[in-house]
């Protein structure tokens, strides 16, 4: 094999000494925070304003994203309403009986270990039980998975290409000497966290460079680092943990982290690029869940208003489509034609059930006219302009 004199961040003589810009860090922390206040507070007045049950979804909900993106970033799809049914036995929220299966019990217990427990120890013997909820029947597969036992003696690459000329995007440390890499990573990871110099969101970024570098099992390296870091965003804050799926800002732009954590992997032991690039996505993150609990408080406040509007079955539809957003949302308001198509009525009826919510209040006429008029909730085209 060519030697890699220092090809490789874990070669580099001040490994694992990592370092960063604060110049270009520190605002991007600090967007981070107020953005986490803020979701803290709205989704305080979303809660505080719905039934009892509503935390213990809403953190269900967060958790299933979780796990159903951090799969979907190593191309697995997995059976959704199976990880739902056993994330909910464990979270004790009522929903009709679904079929789990032994991988999704294994990932809604990895989950809420990880997040929900964070005050436990993270240790070798606990990364081992991970690795075992993760692939539940390894043991019975013909596979050298070595399901919570650290990987082979084999070099461990990241490859892509043909055989002939394959690309090497990454390799791990070699087998010897990785329990003492893992060691160090975990007594650093159980006393950073108590160390007030640094930051719980960067310590978090830190965490999960760190353990995908160091790729201790055959596979499952990714999802376990997002695991890790997961817990180290819990401990920062375990109120908000239950938010937002860190997972699903990674799955957006997939591309972009794989190609930041190879620059990375090869580079010295200045991991700016990747921290500005993993805070800019928690806060990209933070924003997208932002958005939906503005627009859910949106359509609540207008529900309060006019519930007693006497509105028929088919604009209730409508309005609450464009009460939504998101694609199917029309952001840019919607016209005769399609609210006929939506309410499925003539398009005679479409111009009076729309004069009708005008005349109510419940929707305004936007500028330009013709057969062109298109209608929007009051506000909501202003809200919506960031979207």
């Amino acid at each position: 094999m060519t030697d890699h004199a220092s090809t490789w961040i874990w070669q580099h003589p001040g490994w694992p000494n990592f370092t960063w810009q604060v110049a270009d860090v520190q605002p991007r922390v600090q967007a981070c925070w107020r953005d986490l206040g803020i979701l803290l507070g709205r989704s305080g007045a979303l809660i505080s304003a719905d039934d009892q049950d509503a935390e213990a979804r809403a953190a269900l909900d967060t958790l299933l994203q979780n796990i159903v993106t951090s799969s979907a970033i190593e191309g697995e799809r997995l059976n959704v309403a199976s990880v739902r049914s056993s994330l909910a036995r464990r979270l004790a929220v009522e929903e009709p009986e679904g079929a789990t299966s032994p991988r999704s019990e294994g990932l809604a217990e990895l989950m809420l270990d990880a997040t929900f427990k964070p005050d436990t120890p993270l240790d070798d013997q606990r990364l081992f039980q991970w690795h075992r909820w993760l692939f539940p029947e390894a043991d019975a597969a013909l596979t050298t998975l070595r399901p919570g036992q650290w990987r082979g003696v084999e070099p461990m690459q990241v490859v892509s290409g043909r055989l002939d000329r394959p690309k090497v995007h990454f390799e791990a440390p070699p087998r010897e000497g990785l329990e003492h890499e893992v060691d160090q990573f975990l007594v650093w990871f159980e006393s950073s966290r108590h160390d007030s110099a640094l930051d719980p969101l960067v310590r978090a970024g830190l965490a999960h460079f760190w353990f995908v570098t160091l790729h201790p099992f055959e596979d499952g390296n990714g999802r376990i680092a997002r695991a890790i870091a997961d817990r180290a965003l819990a401990q920062a804050d375990q109120q908000s943990i239950r938010l937002y799926a860190m997972s699903a800002g990674i799955l957006e732009r997939r591309a972009d982290y794989y190609r930041c954590l190879e620059a990375s992997q090869r580079g010295t032991p200045d991991l700016t690029a990747w921290l500005v690039w993993y805070l800019e996505t928690l806060d990209t993150t933070l924003l997208d869940v932002l958005a939906q609990v503005e627009r859910t408080l949106a359509k609540a406040r207008f529900w309060q208003r006019f519930r007693s509007a006497g509105l028929l079955p088919e604009q209730v539809k409508v309005l609450n489509r464009l009460l939504d957003g998101g694609e199917r949302g029309f952001a840019h308001g919607i016209s005769a034609s399609q609210y006929q198509k939506v309410a499925k009525v003539s398009k005679a009826t479409a111009t009076r059930h729309l004069v009708g919510l005008v005349e109510k209040g419940c929707l305004v006429k936007l500028p330009g006219g013709g057969r062109s008029t298109r209608y929007q909730v009051p506000d909501m085209h202003r809200q919506d302009d960031g979207g």
